[in-house]
């Protein structure tokens, strides 16, 4: 791991006592010069901004809107903030655990010959909150808690079998949220539709949601999957924040990219279509069955 010292100029004893100094005790760093403990200069790097991709160690890759990759270390000495106040996080120093997949970040670098390392990672409180609940609604969870899914083996069995059996289900409602390039942020008009159709379903005897989100041909692959999640994850927030749909009521969010456009995508319009969120007002067919 790369420890680096963020005052300029000044060498570090541990530096000088591990391995040879790259500068001579005559010569002194430049101003906008950072040292790490094995003596190496470090320069002032890009910001970058982007979505965290994958996590590999201490290493991130974030995913900038164009698709770029940039893979960042993060250092015993990076300094993780979150602004926003969700659960007074904006209050406290997060850490690299809390650094999950889909979230976006700004991130301040320092350059040297290795890389870049990250001096300083800023986020939202509130997409800290989407991205665990996107990560708490996918498979990834089930692996990582496995002795928690365990004790709830029956709870976890059940929402399994929703999925498994969706063909079981009826639509009877749909409503599409659609999204601006690039963005998961819900328009007024998108807040009003997902609260009708939530009343919509309210109205139905043992009604479901499902929501699947989804993207333009625009951008990378992996950003596309990372974005229809994060668009699926905003809305389903927004569904049990705002509209009081109770969450034991929808199945398991989903992203799909790219996949099963809903329009062309060689045309502005077209993509316009694509960007966006379907909600789909499920009931059992053997209930429907029941109760005809």
């Amino acid at each position: 791991m790369t420890a680096f010292k963020k005052t300029a100029g000044i060498p570090l004893l541990l530096g000088a006592l591990a391995l040879p100094m790259t500068l001579s005790a005559q010569e002194t760093a430049p101003e906008d010069t950072n040292i790490d403990v094995y003596g190496q200069a470090m320069t002032e790097g890009p910001e970058v901004e982007g979505i965290i991709t994958a996590r590999t160690g201490d290493t991130m890759t974030v995913t900038l809107e164009n698709g770029t990759r940039t893979d960042i270390i993060i250092d015993d000495g990076t300094e993780i903030k979150a602004t926003g106040g969700f659960l007074g996080l904006s209050s406290k120093k997060l850490t690299s655990r809390q650094l999950l997949n889909g979230l976006p970040v700004e991130v301040e670098t320092l350059q040297f010959s290795g890389g870049l390392v990250a001096s300083q990672i800023k986020l939202k409180a509130s997409d800290l909150e989407t991205a665990a609940m996107i990560r708490g609604a996918t498979a990834q969870q089930f692996a990582e808690h496995r002795t928690d899914i365990d004790a709830n083996a029956a709870a976890a069995e059940a929402l399994r079998g929703r999925m498994a059996n969706i063909d079981q289900y009826n639509v009877r409602g749909v409503t599409n949220v659609y999204f601006d390039s690039g963005k998961w942020n819900i328009s007024a008009d998108g807040q009003r539709e997902i609260c009708d159709i939530a009343s919509q379903a309210e109205a139905m005897d043992n009604a479901l949601l499902l929501v699947v989100g989804y993207t333009d041909s625009d951008g990378d692959e992996d950003y596309n999957q990372v974005l229809s999640e994060r668009r699926a994850g905003r809305v389903v927030n927004y569904l049990q924040q705002k509209c009081g749909w109770q969450p034991w009521r929808m199945l398991t969010p989903t992203g799909m990219s790219e996949s099963d456009p809903a329009a062309d995508n060689s045309t502005p319009e077209g993509k316009a279509q694509n960007r966006r969120v379907s909600i789909n007002i499920l009931v059992s067919k053997a209930t429907e069955e029941a109760e005809g």
